[in-house]
């Protein structure tokens, strides 16, 4: 007298499978699979600013395993060709899944023998199109990607998301840099729109310095990627943050 009345008629009772009338008699309710709800070993902040000929990325090597600052040497500023730096935050194990079919796309660019090599808007459009699909079948891919590279003498950068969402601009940081990066970088190019490579290179390592002292999952380790319409691509790093921390010193009342 006390169960509940099923949810229809013939319906399955709480907590079961219902076997659905025309399922394919080889697909059982144990081949159902669950994608995953959430990333695992992650990494954090991207910064990125465009200059005058060029543009600069930068990223500390850290990927946390949950709350665990776990693995202390993994570079996610790559790059793709003489045109195009590619960088990621988010799951470290998704950006290498995608840097994989990136590079083997670039290989069968070249092999086409076409004079042409992609370009850093094709990649940004064509990544735009694969995260999209994959949060499309609820299995996105974690991350938050930062394309830059200079394309017809032009510097470009832009930011894909796991859900396909993209924008272009001047100044782009991911993760807590975004919050706190972002302002800084901004203010700094209205003040001074045509900065050059040194000016920009000395922002972004401020930046970086920033986000050390308030992000508690950084790393004073980082990569520093570099595309230049004249140098071309350069990838430096490790280098280390400079650290003061007497200022902790006068912090009382805690």
């Amino acid at each position: 007298m006390f169960s509940s009345p099923p949810f229809w008629s013939n319906g399955p009772s709480p907590g079961n499978f219902y076997n659905f009338p025309n399922l394919h008699p080889q697909v059982q309710p144990q081949d159902f699979r669950q994608h995953s709800q959430s990333p695992v070993t992650t990494s954090t902040s991207l910064v990125g600013i465009a200059y005058d000929k060029g543009v600069i990325v930068a990223g500390d090597l850290l990927a946390s395993y949950g709350s665990l600052a776990r693995y202390t040497n993994c570079p996610r500023i790559v790059k793709i060709n003489n045109n195009i730096i590619l960088g990621a935050s988010g799951d470290y194990a998704d950006f290498q899944y995608v840097k994989d079919f990136v590079e083997q796309k670039v290989i069968s660019e070249e092999c086409l023998d076409d004079g042409l090599s992609l370009q850093p808007k094709s990649l940004y459009c064509w990544l735009t199109r694969i995260l999209y699909n994959r949060r499309s079948k609820m299995n996105p891919l974690w991350n938050n990607f930062i394309v830059a590279g200079v394309e017809n003498g032009e510097p470009f950068l832009g930011t894909v998301d796991k859900q396909g969402t993209a924008y272009t601009d001047r100044v782009i940081c991911t993760g807590y840099g975004a919050h706190i990066a972002t302002p800084l970088l901004r203010d700094a190019l209205e003040k001074n729109p045509q900065l050059n490579l040194a000016e920009a290179k000395a922002l972004i390592e401020k930046c970086l310095e920033v986000l050390y002292y308030r992000d508690a999952r950084s790393y004073p380790k980082y990569q520093l990627g570099i595309i230049d319409a004249e140098l071309g691509v350069s990838i430096e790093g490790p280098l280390e943050v400079p650290q003061n921390w007497n200022v902790a010193y006068s912090i009382k009342g805690y």
